[in-house]
């Protein structure tokens, strides 16, 4: 029986280490949080569209459309998550799931 515990074991720390992995590799994103409030997000955006390049969020790019403030906030924290390496968590979160859509892709 003692055997059998091992090999469970060892199999669920494997597989863990496998699935887990993937995320070592950049497969992260920062994002704004659903709970943010309108307001902080677009202060955050201004702020961040004042430091780093957000023309695809401006009318005519690619990641324009939804014209909300939440997903143009969560672009450009993308943006400065992906220059700065800052996620800030009082109004951001990390996401393992791809944010983009349609021909908005984040980098």
């Amino acid at each position: 029986m003692a055997k059998l515990t091992f090999s469970l074991c060892s199999l669920g720390f494997f597989f863990c280490f496998i699935m887990c992995s993937g995320y070592v590799h950049g497969k992260t994103w920062c994002v704004a949080q659903t709970e943010a409030p309108e307001p902080k997000l677009q202060e955050v955006l201004d702020y961040l569209c004042g430091r780093i390049n957000c023309a695809d969020i401006q009318p005519g790019g690619s990641c324009f459309d939804p014209d909300t403030v939440r997903n143009h906030a969560s672009y450009a924290i993308d943006m400065n998550f992906r220059t700065n390496g800052e996620c800030d968590g009082s109004y951001a979160v990390i996401a393992v799931t791809d944010p983009s859509y349609g021909a908005c892709v984040y980098p």
